[in-house]
């Protein structure tokens, strides 16, 4: 018999994806997020939550179809504005997903086409970049806009791609020092939070965190060198990454942490344990590293630090929120992901035993918000994902490759 909170939870699902059957929830906006061919906030971001629906079974194939025309319905952006969350690499990684349910071949290739020559075009530049000695710029490489993101979709969508190669390579490449005159590391963003000068950040700062730092570089690295991209460049690089994070990670009382960012003289913070910025990105990167190093030490201070996170309800009320990139959805998704490939008996338990209390507290928030935002990074169609995976099991779709986690 199905126990009554898993019905619960199964009921709650349904019922959300009932209320985002139509695409025409989703319309054009200003600013361009609730475009359809935007991940963040457009149709392609709730597509991937009934493709993930239908292909785990659970889902209607047909609903899944109509987003995915819904995603499409606009010209794709292949130029300025076109990136891992927007545009043809978007709509890419959509149709990736989307391959167990068939159809979309020759649409699929087109876009792939497209984000290859994009891709190659940024890559070009990035190069040209450093051999200028010039600093690396947040739009360059992240997560969210830049090579880090690329490099994800190429590395999933077709590992063996030359271009694939190129992306770890230049990835290694961005640790390389650009002079003999600064006491920062390459990876220094000469920038604010927003990627551009602000006065609150005169000398820069260095970025920690997943959705626009160093962390998701290291993921990407380490998943890398774990899926066929083992090379000595690889290897160098991401121990400098993952000992300048060590020169920053933070130990008290409570738990090991690390600060979504640094700047000189500033005091390390400890930031809500969000995706974007907090322990959840950063510690699943760390667990990530320890695996591809064999590093069971660095691996088990990752785990501890999501375990000390998951138990400390002063932290999990940070998050009001429900959505993958600043609420509870976020945390819950990385915690999944480091329960199941944890190799610690005792600490896969201990994660594991967090993880339906978590559950049962974005469902009930995810209930109160039903008929809120109904995007993917903060509203309802990410909340649903992530707690699609923590009662039915891991995506079978890997959807969550754009977050860094897979």
């Amino acid at each position: 018999m199905t126990p009554p909170a898993i019905t619960s939870s199964l009921d709650l699902l349904a019922a959300v994806c009932a209320r985002l059957a139509s695409p025409s929830i989703v319309g054009p906006s200003l600013d361009g997020r609730t475009r359809p061919q935007s991940l963040a906030g457009g149709a392609v971001g709730i597509a991937l939550l009934h493709i993930e629906r239908a292909v785990s079974g659970h889902g209607d194939e047909a609903t899944a179809h109509r987003w995915i025309r819904a995603a499409g319905s606009e010209p794709v952006s292949i130029g300025r504005n076109s990136d891992p969350f927007h545009g043809a690499p978007a709509l890419a990684f959509m149709l990736h997903t989307a391959r167990p349910l068939g159809g979309y071949r020759r649409a699929f290739a087109s876009l792939n086409d497209a984000t290859i020559t994009l891709t190659r075009q940024r890559l070009a530049a990035a190069h040209a970049r450093i051999d200028r000695r010039e600093p690396l710029t947040m739009y360059e490489f992240d997560l969210v806009h830049g090579l880090t993101g690329l490099g994800l979709y190429h590395l999933h969508a077709h590992p063996d791609h030359p271009l694939s190669q190129d992306l770890v390579g230049y990835l290694a490449r961005i640790t390389e020092p650009l002079s003999g005159t600064t006491a920062q590391p390459p990876w220094w963003l000469p920038s604010g939070l927003g990627g551009t000068p602000h006065p609150d950040f005169p000398h820069g700062h260095g970025n920690i965190g997943t959705a626009h730092g160093i962390s998701a570089v290291i993921a990407l690295l380490a998943y890398a060198i774990l899926h066929g991209h083992d090379t000595p460049a690889a290897r160098d690089a991401l121990a400098d990454l993952c000992d300048w994070t060590d020169h920053h990670r933070q130990e008290d009382p409570a738990a090991i942490w690390w600060p979504g960012y640094v700047a000189p003289d500033t005091t390390p913070r400890r930031h809500r344990p969000s995706w974007c910025y907090g322990t959840p990105g950063i510690a699943r990167a760390q667990q990530l590293a320890g695996i591809a190093q064999r590093d069971t030490t660095r691996q088990q201070q990752a785990e501890n630090a999501m375990l000390a996170a998951l138990r400390d309800t002063t932290q999990r009320d940070r998050l009001p929120e429900i959505g993958l990139c600043h609420g509870k959805a976020g945390l819950l998704q990385s915690a999944c992901r480091m329960a199941a490939i944890s190799t610690g008996p005792h600490r896969s338990a201990q994660l594991t035993a967090q993880l339906p209390g978590l559950a049962a507290e974005l469902s009930s928030q995810l209930a109160a918000d039903i008929h809120g935002d109904p995007e993917l990074m903060n509203g309802t169609a990410g909340a649903a994902l992530a707690l699609h995976t923590a009662v039915i099991g891991a995506p079978a779709t890997g959807w969550d490759a754009f977050l860094a986690l897979a």
